[in-house]
């Protein structure tokens, strides 16, 4: 799951600061950083009691990235680990903190029911990493996750 996932924050996060004047030696720490503070919001809640469902709720977009506690544990992060260090002044931080709740809302809405069960659970978390709805349960596409994957549930790989 962290692979999918943490491709499509690291292209939301270069996406969504192309127009910010970030200094060229800093860039690559303010990108990690927030692709760091993004994915460990989300790891870190879901190792707390009922953070599963806090992160489904969020991806399938039942709660709104702005009002969401792991878009807010996502900026005391990128806050406290990057911003402090670095020293950017208070607009650039600003600024990039700003953009946080925009990319924890492009993660909105990824997860759905691919199956067609009427729910979203495991199998379609599943079949959402393999790229497909139902097809994509009897296929091993989808490179070298979707051919692991299709190992995994007895695919032909």
């Amino acid at each position: 799951m962290a692979f999918s996932i943490l491709d499509l924050i690291k292209s939301q996060v270069t996406a969504q600061t192309a127009n910010v004047q970030i200094p060229a030696e800093s860039k690559n720490t303010v990108l990690n950083g927030l692709t760091d503070s993004i994915f460990g919001s989300l790891t870190q809640t879901v190792a707390k009691p009922g953070g599963v469902d806090m992160v489904k709720s969020l991806l399938t977009g039942k709660t709104s990235a702005a009002a969401s506690p792991i878009t807010a544990l996502a900026g005391n992060l990128f806050s406290n680990n990057i911003l402090k260090k670095l020293n950017l002044g208070s607009a650039l931080g600003g600024a990039l903190s700003g953009i946080i709740p925009t990319i924890m809302g492009k993660l909105s809405g990824i997860l759905k029911d691919q199956d067609g069960d009427g729910d979203v659970d495991f199998a379609d978390i599943l079949l959402t990493l393999k790229g497909g709805g139902k097809a994509a349960a009897t296929k091993t596409g989808g490179g070298l996750l979707g051919g692991i994957l299709g190992k995994v549930l007895g695919g032909t790989r």
